[in-house]
């Protein structure tokens, strides 16, 4: 398998086998949707579920790897925006970056 250029996590709030976030709620309609979005544009990018990010008061929240950044309350128009940003460096709304 050849290493992707990017790594997307999207929490799925798991913390010690139970459920304790709130990302998990929207976590398969999210994961679903950046993975298609991801194919779709031909992005060289691995969309993953993760354990609780910790970050619960801030869900749902998605991770960009290598350049780390996090991103809040994500939802469906942000989950585009993140898309745009892979695949062509377009900013997210300020409101949406948890860290950058």
């Amino acid at each position: 398998m050849k290493k992707p250029a990017r790594h997307v996590l999207v929490c799925g709030s798991f913390r010690n086998g139970t459920v304790n976030g709130t990302c998990n709620k929207a976590n398969s309609e999210l994961l679903q949707y950046l993975a298609e979005g991801a194919d779709e544009r031909g992005l060289d990018a691995m969309v993953s579920s993760t354990g609780c990010l910790n970050v619960c008061t801030h869900g749902p929240v998605v991770v960009v790897y290598p350049e780390a950044r996090w991103f809040k309350q994500v939802d469906e128009d942000t989950a585009e925006a993140i898309l745009d940003y892979l695949e062509n460096g377009t900013d997210v709304d300020a409101e949406h970056v948890l860290a950058a």
